[in-house]
């Protein structure tokens, strides 16, 4: 019911103009599909704004959290976000605040969801809690935020900090009960509450039981993601055992492959747009370390630069060649999203 609710908050965001640019993004996405060639209408619907790449944590397959980025750590200036907003707003209903980095540790952040609110943008972010205290959780229901993913990826310490290293399992708990607490006072059914478990070796034992305590604290949504490793053609030591929870699969000569076939197209690149925190337009969220840099806000409007040569090229070569694109030669889109 609570999932059902979420979605339809999520339409409650559209207006006429934004309907018929989906469908014209809908339209365009399909005759690339089968003509082979990139056709582009419309603007996008959703986007990833970075708030910063700064993390509190260490995790192995993060760049942000194993500090490899080759570009500098920031945060998002609020006349810049202001500037994308203005920019975008008129056809995107949908923001996830999350790129790389933790959001909180952007003093400001909950001023982006605000300023988002505004525009009637329906708002999304990802955590590790790690700084949500009561007055904090009060100040999430209070800016409007649509929807907050948990990310508790172990139910002990020890399974926990094997992959959240330098993570601390009784915050996220405490924050969840804050978050839950505070929006019984309030009597808001914001934010939407998920908890997110990162299905690897050391923790796909607790899977069931991470539904069993979603369901205890009154957490509106449970969802087990699979795990992007970079180095998994022989094998990983995060890999699950269980290929259910697996990107990858074994071949016949013993070595890993990806799992999907993900062929030679992709929504998002339609769809949605990423932007970094000093106003970088990257393609979408697998260009981590923004090594596909397709246009500066602060140097071109967006509209300019969604519709540029070198935007289109990127799409056409999605077309014609995906999987020699590197960030697409590990990517998950078209994965499912594991329920028990």
């Amino acid at each position: 019911m609570s999932q059902t609710k979420d979605a339809f908050r999520i339409l409650n965001h559209l207006t006429l103009t934004r309907v018929l640019n989906l469908l014209a993004l809908k339209s365009s996405f399909y005759l690339s599909r089968i003509t082979r060639k990139a056709v582009q209408w419309g603007k996008p619907f959703s986007l990833s704004i970075e708030p910063t790449t700064a993390c509190n944590l260490g995790c192995p397959e993060c760049p942000s959290g194993l500090k490899q980025f080759t570009r500098p750590t920031g945060k998002l200036d609020l006349d810049l976000h202001q500037t994308m907003l203005n920019q975008t707003s008129s056809s995107v209903f949908y923001i996830n605040y999350y790129f790389q980095g933790e959001p909180f540790l952007h003093p400001q952040f909950l001023e982006l969801i605000r300023q988002a609110k505004k525009h009637k943008i329906y708002t999304a972010t990802s955590t590790n809690a790690h700084f949500i205290d009561q007055k904090k959780a009060e100040e999430i229901i209070d800016a409007g935020l649509d929807r907050l993913i948990i990310s508790i990826d172990g139910l002990t310490q020890e399974t926990y900090e094997n992959y959240r290293v330098h993570g601390n399992l009784a915050k996220v708990i405490e924050a969840t009960k804050l978050l839950i607490a505070a929006k019984k006072e309030k009597k808001s059914a914001t934010p939407h509450l998920i908890f997110q478990f990162l299905a690897v070796k050391p923790n796909e034992h607790e899977i069931p039981a991470v539904f069993t305590l979603g369901n205890e604290l009154g957490i509106d949504e449970v969802r087990i993601k699979t795990a992007q490793l970079y180095d998994y053609k022989n094998g990983n030591s995060l890999m699950p055992e269980n290929e259910k929870y697996s990107r990858y699969v074994r071949t016949s000569d013993g070595t890993y492959k990806l799992k999907y076939k993900t062929g030679n197209h992709c929504w998002r690149m339609w769809s949605g747009s990423v932007l970094t925190w000093d106003g970088k337009v990257v393609p979408c969220c697998f260009d981590k370390d923004a090594q596909h840099v397709l246009g500066t806000i602060e140097q071109t409007p967006f509209t300019e630069i969604w519709n540029h040569k070198k935007y289109r090229d990127f799409r056409q070569a999605v077309l014609t060649g995906r999987n020699q694109i590197d960030i697409c030669q590990n990517c998950s889109e078209g994965a499912k999203v594991f329920q028990d």
